[in-house]
This record gives structure tokens, sequence and C-alpha cells, in this order.
């Protein structure tokens, strides 16, 4: 009797685990570690809490404590010394290519920190605000580039990074982990969830069109040499608030309806372990320390923004390789080294919702958020990207969808998409073009009105 009550017991432990909306304080609920957090959790190490424990000041203990998860917390501590250097630099007048150089090395482990953060929050918040924060603060850093970039009216900036932010995610992080997962795992047959995957693709290829129609519609009427300058404006601005309807009803999706598809991403042993962890500094600790980061981030950002043509014109690289190919890269290497390493041990899904999850977020969120935020602001930020970079991303949406259409991978996928990144940055890296042509005529026009 005794042994079929624990089994019963075990049984009741294991479906409750499985039961999803429940708000508790270290339930998981399968959103609290999503495929952002699980990637960034290679890049994090333990802490012996031995070494503060014998400290008797209360106070003092608990901020050395939290001092030693959040700043020593992760393998990638040896970059935090770029961040004072980075300031330092900036005040000094050193080379502004040196504070580009300092100021990007400093963004890659406060990325990561950020994601550690929401993900202590999310455990006194519930599946449901923890979810929403880690779908508003995944892409943090990029979005407070752009932001900045808007604010000192350097559009083409903002249009390369967040551009250069999906081509990345698609085509070089998404490719090297089916790269490395099929060469690790030549004898077995790695499969995934057609059914992510679909749902991404589907809201890419909606961004897509909403970016495509400014356009068309330039090209359009090009010929009757009538100025259409407010006109793509207008159009722009009606296209992000449905690029963001839909980007909300994709979060319902994702949270509320159809968590089931997500959470099935984070089945597996090791996983599960994983989601037994607890919460290692307290709410408000972790609320301070985010909105510290956010702000040092913001500052990195104003650097980057603001010494990007030094660093183009020194290091003789034309801006547009600078925005598309480094920021995105070094911003994310965390997040993407975890990809590649779940790839590695045969996880796909949890690679593919770090590679789609990031790209549909700034396609979807980001892009026409900047959009919005400069229509308040009154600068004429629209979702015309040009023909070369609309399409570069138009090629690279329609391969990705061939490539995840039968819910198997090999390496020769990885190596197609691999080589499509290996193209596109060659192209970029002989566009010499300070500022794309198309957004300076729009600026002209609109003053000129």
């Amino acid at each position: 009797m005794e042994s079929a009550g624990e089994l019963s017991y075990m049984e009741n432990g294991e479906s409750n685990k499985r039961l999803m909306g429940k708000e508790t304080c270290n339930n998981n609920g399968g959103v609290i570690r999503t495929a952002h957090n699980r990637s960034n959790s290679f890049m994090r190490k333990k802490s012996d809490p031995i070494l503060v424990s014998t400290i008797r000041f209360q106070m003092l203990r608990q901020f050395l404590t939290n001092l030693q998860q959040v700043i020593f917390g992760t393998k990638l501590a040896v970059l935090f010394p770029a961040i004072p250097l980075a300031i330092a630099a900036d005040y000094y007048k050193f080379g502004r290519p040196w504070i580009f150089a300092l100021s990007l090395l400093g963004l890659t482990p406060l990325a990561e920190r950020v994601s550690f953060l929401t993900e202590q929050i999310a455990y006194y918040t519930g599946p449901t605000v923890g979810g929403l924060l880690n779908a508003t603060c995944g892409n943090a850093t990029e979005l407070i580039i752009a932001l900045f970039a808007l604010y000192q009216n350097k559009i083409h900036v903002l249009k390369y990074s967040l551009m250069g932010s999906v081509l990345s995610n698609l085509l070089l992080v998404l490719g090297t982990s089916l790269l490395c997962g099929g060469l690790a795992n030549l004898k077995k047959e790695q499969r995934y969830d057609r059914k992510q995957a679909d749902v991404n693709s589907g809201l890419l290829l909606l961004g897509l069109l909403c970016h495509m129609l400014p356009l068309m519609f330039r090209y359009a009427a090009q010929p009757s040499g009538i100025s259409i300058a407010e006109s793509t404006l207008e159009l722009s601005r009606a296209s992000s608030v449905v690029m963001l309807v839909a980007y909300i009803g994709y979060i319902i999706f994702q949270l509320k309806t159809h968590r089931q598809i997500f959470d099935a991403q984070g089945d597996g042993g090791e996983d599960e372990d994983e989601d037994e962890e607890k919460a290692v500094i307290g709410f408000w600790s972790g609320f301070s320390w985010l909105v510290g980061m956010t702000l040092i981030i913001a500052l990195l950002s104003e650097y980057v923004v603001g010494t990007v043509e030094a660093a183009s014109e020194t290091w003789g690289i034309s801006i547009s390789f600078i925005s598309i190919i480094l920021i995105p890269i070094v911003g994310n290497a965390a997040e993407h080294a975890g990809a590649i390493i779940f790839a590695f041990k045969n996880k796909l899904d949890i690679s593919l919702g770090v590679a789609l999850g990031s790209a549909t977020q700034i396609s979807m969120f980001a892009v026409p958020l900047c959009v919005v935020v400069g229509w308040i602001m009154r600068i004429p930020m629209d979702l015309d990207f040009s023909l070369l970079e609309t399409g570069c991303l138009a090629l690279t949406i329609l391969v990705v969808a061939f490539t995840l259409q039968d819910g198997t991978s090999h390496y020769m996928k990885g190596v197609v998409l691999c080589l499509c990144y290996i193209a596109i940055s060659a192209c970029f890296f002989v566009h010499k073009i300070p500022a794309p042509l198309d957004q300076t005529n729009v600026n002209l026009e609109l003053n000129s009105a």
C-alpha cells in the first residue's frame, strides 16, 4: 500500500509538472526557460556561496552575493573591463575607433546578463509576465542601439543593424547550428518540430510583405515623377501598426493559446533538471541590476552609434558591413554560441527557437516599433530598406522557409545557409554607400514640403 501511494504521488507530481499556466514562484511553466534563456545558460557558471558566507554584515554579504552571481556568474566576465575602458576612452578623447571597439566588446556580456536577470525576475512574476519579459528583453541590445540611432537621426545605421540581426539569426546562427549539429550527429537523423518553424516563417513572410510594399510603391510611382515621400511614410506607419498587432497576436499564441508548441522544445531529462533551478537573487535585487545594466547598455549603444562612421573610415570598412555583420554577431555572441551547442546535442528545437525567435522579434517588433517611435518624434523613419537590403532579406527568408519545410536536418542544409551568409557579407563589404540614397531623398522631399 505504501509503495502504491508513493507511485500515485509520483504520478500526480509528474502530471502537475506538465500543467501550464500555474503561476508559482519556482514553477517555470515552460515560459521562464525559453530558447533564449537556454542558449545563454551555457555561458553561465555557478558561484561558490562559501566565499561570502563568512561576512558578518548582512547587507554587505547580500550585495557581494549578488555581485558574485551577476558579474562573475558568466564565462564572459573577462569582457566586463571593456566597459570602464570605453568610458575612459571617451572621457580622455581617445581614438573614436577604439571607443567603438571597446563599446562593442562591453555589450557582449551585458546582453547575456540581461537574459539572466529577466529569467531571475520571471521566477517571482509567474510564467505569463516572465514570458512577456523575455519576449520584450530578448533583443534589448539591438533595440537600444536602434533607438539611439533613431534619436541621432542615423536612419541608415538603424536599418542596417536591425536587418543585419535578422540575417545573422536566419543564416549564420541557424546555418552554423545545422552544420555543426549534422556533423556531430552523422549517424543520427536530426528532427525538429515543424509547427514552431511554420509559425515563425509565416510571420517573417508577413514582415517581408510590409517591407516590400513601400519599396514597390516607390518604384511604381517613379516613372510619373510625382513626389511620394509622404505617402511612402504613411504607408510604412500603417504597415508598422499591422506588424505590431500581429506580434501581439504571436505573443498571445505563444504564451496562452498554443503554449504546448513552444514548450515542446524543452523536453528532455537534462532540461528538466535545469528547470528545477531556483532563483539565486531576490526580485528587487534583480530588478535593480536589470535597470543598471540597461542604462549601461544605453550608454555603450550611444558610443557605438556615435563612433561607427569614424570606425568605418579608419578601418576602411563600409558602414553597411559594420552595422549588418559585426554589430549583430558581437552583440549576441553568447546566445549564438548556446544555439550551436544545443545543435551539437541534437536539440534542434531549441536552436531553431533561438534563431527564428530572435529574427521574428526583430522583424515584427523592433522594426515597426522604431517606425512608430520615429512617428512620435517626427523623424521620417520608414520601412523602405532600399532594393539591395530588401532583396537580400527576401531571398534569406525564402531560402530558410524551404530549408525547414520537411522537419529533418543534415549538415548540407547548414552549408547552404552559411554560404548564403558569406555571399551577403561579401556584398555588403564592398557596399561603400555611406547612407541609403532612398532615405536621403525622403528626408529632402519632406524638408522641402
